[in-house]
């Protein structure tokens, strides 16, 4: 039996584990070079992305007879449709969710190009994401692959929403990080807004795409603190509390300069991102309105408070180590989702039992918001009827 067993569920988030040529196919040849020299396809090197060898341990006859008994106790590249396309589709059988929204894990950031000066690579990385996404993902109606849209230049963010959505993505993957030179909420991105709108596809936020904490709070006079990954330089307890204030700040943003309100159509996720912060979040948003409201007319011109305009729109997952119950009855049951994090090791081994450890408190429906319904909201027409309810068996 699948470990879903009978159950309905829909997994927010899920990753490909990629090889170190996984964009080479995919790049504008005449920028390939370009992309091999530049700093951030370096470091993303040298955070240890498996060569194409790994593709001969998937296929060694001992490996594989074990994938059915070890679908949750194989991570990353040892995962079972990690990296083959073709292997994907089983994976999803034996963990019997209903559909997959899938991420990059070697792109996740866009290797710090939005932040640089040569546009042309940021947005030819882009693209080369969104193709490989959409043709890894295309072996399955089940996964539904996220396009990365970089904000920096309006009319080339216009125009990757449209390549991406022409290609068949299911949702824009955009950046928490404030773009260099104008707001997220700047009207020249409602060309980007609009078109996702119009699609039916959400916005998603993930982690990776936001400002990274100040290293210099690792300067502590102590020795350096090996991350979640055995590293020093991604996941410790410190860089930890910083990941979702961009999209904190971005949210807000887009919520009081009327993003959401223009689209009210709009679905948003943030992904991979906690969800402790949302109810206060939700509070802060309501106390700044009312206090600057009699100043601001966009404040003034907003079709509720900010955190009915949330509840209406934004839709978050929890980690599981995360009181979800907790988050729901104070943030609302229409806002969280679940999320396997599949097949990487912060997803654990079995993300279910521990959601569902949480989740005691809460009623049936809330219970069947949490892992269907509040996906089947977020996703829109991008989920195709015939997934959103399937018969599970």
């Amino acid at each position: 039996m699948a470990y879903a067993q009978s159950r309905l569920i829909h997994d927010a988030d899920s990753h490909l584990m990629e090889l170190d040529d996984c964009l080479d196919a995919y790049f504008e040849p005449s920028l390939l070079p370009r992309f091999h020299a530049s700093p951030g396809y370096r470091a993303a090197l040298q955070r240890g992305l498996r060569p194409g060898r790994s593709r001969e341990a998937h296929a060694d006859e001992d490996f594989r007879a074990g994938v059915d008994a070890q679908i949750l106790l194989r991570k990353n590249f040892e995962a079972h449709g990690a990296f083959i396309a073709a292997d994907r589709p089983h994976a999803l059988d034996l963990l019997g969710f209903a559909s997959q929204l899938v991420f990059t894990t070697f792109c996740l950031g866009n290797f710090g190009l939005d932040q640089g000066e040569d546009m042309a690579l940021c947005y030819a990385a882009a693209h080369a994401h969104n193709r490989m996404m959409v043709d890894f993902c295309a072996v399955d109606a089940r996964l539904l692959a996220t396009a990365y849209v970089p904000l920096e230049d309006f009319e080339r963010a216009r125009d990757t929403a449209r390549q991406a959505l022409r290609a068949g993505a299911k949702a824009l993957l955009v950046p928490s990080r404030c773009p260099q030179r104008h707001a997220p909420s700047h009207v020249a991105l409602d060309a980007v807004w609009a078109q996702a709108q119009e699609a039916g596809v959400p916005v998603l936020l993930h982690v990776g795409g936001e400002e990274k904490m100040n290293p210099v709070y690792k300067l502590n006079g102590g020795p350096p603190v090996p991350d979640f990954h055995g590293g020093d330089d991604n996941f410790t307890s410190v860089s930890y509390m910083p990941i979702p204030n961009s999209a904190m700040q971005m949210l807000a943003t887009l919520i009081f300069d009327g993003v959401f309100d223009r689209f009210p159509r709009l679905k948003w996720g943030a992904i991979e991102l906690g969800a402790a912060w949302l109810p206060g979040w939700m509070r802060a948003m309501d106390s700044a309105a009312f206090a600057f409201r009699r100043n601001e007319t966009r404040l003034q011109a907003l079709s509720a408070r900010p955190s009915e305009i949330a509840r209406r729109q934004l839709r978050v997952t929890p980690y599981p180590h995360e009181d979800a119950g907790w988050i729901v009855a104070q943030a609302g049951e229409e806002m969280a989702l679940f999320s396997s994090d599949y097949p990487h090791v912060e997803g654990g081994r079995n993300p279910l039992k521990r959601f569902d450890e949480v989740l005691l408190g809460c009623s049936a429906p809330a219970q069947q918001r949490f892992y269907a319904d509040n996906f089947i909201d977020l996703m829109g027409e991008a989920l195709a009827p015939e997934l959103r309810r399937p018969m599970v068996v």
